[in-house]
């Protein structure tokens, strides 16, 4: 158990650092690494609203809210009222948020990249089959 516990934690650390480079690389300072995690969900789940992205993330509604709130200062997230039902609103990312989201994609796909230049096809095939089972039960 020690052993898949040290191999998910050498994952996590190199995923971050890759994210960080990428960051550094297009000189993104005024995001943190959640701030950037809230973009990408956003993109995800298609113009969620709040309760929804609270649900999704696992967060209390208030903590959502905050965060979001300080996306929408920044430039990176826009609120955008219901046509549908006027009380509620969507979470839509502007331009600026779009970009940041590419660039936080272009780290995973880079991520994924060394994975496959590690692993021969079969071994690939297998670990997405296993990282699929376990993320359907998170």
């Amino acid at each position: 158990m020690d052993g898949i516990v040290s191999i998910i934690s050498k994952l996590s650390q190199n995923l971050g650092e890759m994210e960080e480079l990428a960051r550094e690389e297009l000189n993104i300072k005024e995001l943190s690494t959640a701030q950037m995690h809230y973009l990408e969900v956003i993109n995800e789940m298609s113009n969620p609203n709040i309760t929804e992205l609270a649900t999704e993330m696992r967060l209390t509604k208030p903590t959502v809210t905050v965060a979001i709130d300080k996306l929408i200062q920044k430039g990176y997230v826009a609120k955008i009222q219901s046509d549908e039902d006027r009380r509620s609103s969507h979470l839509h990312l502007t331009k600026k948020g779009m970009q940041i989201n590419q660039m936080h994609e272009h780290a995973h796909r880079q991520f994924v990249e060394l994975m496959r230049e590690t692993l021969d096809p079969k071994e690939l095939e297998e670990l997405t089959i296993l990282l699929e089972k376990l993320t359907k039960s998170l």
